[in-house]
């Protein structure tokens, strides 16, 4: 599974659907297509229309992407829907890499071929790194909510979900709380996701103990404590969990955004999904064009595909819920059947801001070690 050092973003429409890198290389000569009308055009009307985005992302032949792990969020299915619609080949590089690893990539590749052509990120690292991105707007930008792009397209929100729990109900008992995962029945089973001062979907799951416990997503106190006390039980289990480890049986009970778990229940059919109602965090990651992409027709292509009705439910397929899940439900547009198949999710969100995540990874970072330890 992906190792983040990305902590949750911004926020899920209430409600929505149902609750609804790289080492260093020898440098390249950059594409002469970085020199193209691509390279500044803001929308595909800048280049005529999207026909023409088309020819001239066919004309580049390359696309490459970062950090994009085949079974986070339907990314395989994505990258080769891409590929084969297009006829383009996509690089995919550092697959487990992190967000901040994504722009350590672009940083130190700029202006050679092999630089990342776009960005998937959670938003502490993109509201960071603005300088670094150029805006875009994809054909459906009017149907994101304003509150989750940035005005001219310098990023925007894709997909989200909530923090969960995993199991296996062939081995634990169903959780109804947070709270549950203290009994004796869960001993040496619960796993985070990576370690929270460094995992995004780690730090999550502390967000989440926290608010379970009457703490917040800003004061984690109690969350940090309740992972100490699942130490003292001999229910904390220190593994980082992955398809295997959780199809062996080694790691039953994980903390993880719900499309993640949800994902692990299509090869482990005993594998259920849980989001406590009085704990519902949600998040969102972000998508952004490299102002340096060496291939920025095809750049802005991906775009259009991922924000296009066929990206979303692609995103969908994976078990997260794409930003323009509202506008395509009124549409008709969104995969029913796929939408009714998520997790359900119930209680009022807590969407937490950057400050806020900001304030709980500094007390994280400061007592994490001694409450684990």
């Amino acid at each position: 599974m992906r190792k983040l050092s990305r902590p949750a973003a911004v926020t899920l429409a209430a409600a929505t659907i149902i609750s609804l890198g790289t080492a260093c290389s020898p440098p390249e000569k950059k594409a002469e297509a970085s020199g193209s009308k691509a390279a500044t055009a803001t929308s595909a009307a800048d280049l005529g229309g999207l026909d023409a985005l088309v020819a001239e992302a066919k004309k580049e032949g390359a696309l490459n992407v970062i950090a994009l792990p085949p079974d986070w969020a339907n990314y395989g299915e994505i990258i080769k829907a891409f590929g084969d619609k297009y006829g383009i080949k996509v690089n995919s590089a550092q697959p487990d890499g992190s967000s901040q690893d994504e722009i350590n990539a672009a940083t130190q590749l700029k202006g050679q071929d092999s630089a990342p052509d776009v960005f998937d990120l959670g938003m502490s690292v993109a509201t960071a790194n603005t300088a670094m991105f150029a805006p875009y707007k994809v054909s459906t930008f009017d149907e994101i909510p304003a509150d989750l792009k940035e005005a001219n397209g310098a990023y925007v929100n894709d997909y989200g979900g909530y923090m969960s729990i995993g199991y296996d109900s062939a081995k634990v008992p169903a959780p109804t709380s947070v709270a549950d995962l203290l009994k004796a029945e869960y001993k040496g089973k619960v796993a985070l996701n990576g370690d929270p001062t460094q995992a995004g979907s780690a730090f999550g799951g502390v967000q989440m103990a926290s608010i379970a416990n009457g703490g917040t997503a800003e004061d984690i106190t109690k969350g940090v404590d309740f992972f100490g006390q699942l130490k003292k039980a001999g229910n904390f289990l220190p593994v980082d969990p992955s398809p295997t480890t959780i199809e062996s049986g080694q790691t039953p009970v994980v903390f993880d955004w719900d499309y993640l778990n949800a994902a692990q229940a299509k090869k482990t059919p005993t594998w259920k999904v849980f989001v406590p109602s009085n704990a519902v965090l949600g998040s969102y990651y972000t998508q952004a064009i490299n102002s340096d992409a060496p291939h920025p027709a095809a750049a802005r292509l991906w775009q259009e595909f991922l924000y296009s009705d066929e990206g979303q439910n692609l995103w969908l397929s994976g078990g997260a819920r794409p930003v323009r899940a509202d506008a395509m439900t009124k549409a008709g547009t969104i995969d029913a059947a796929t939408a009714a198949a998520l997790p359900k999710v119930e209680g009022t969100p807590v969407i937490p801001t950057e400050a806020q995540s900001t304030k709980a990874k500094e007390y994280l970072t400061a007592n994490w070690a001694k409450a684990i330890g």
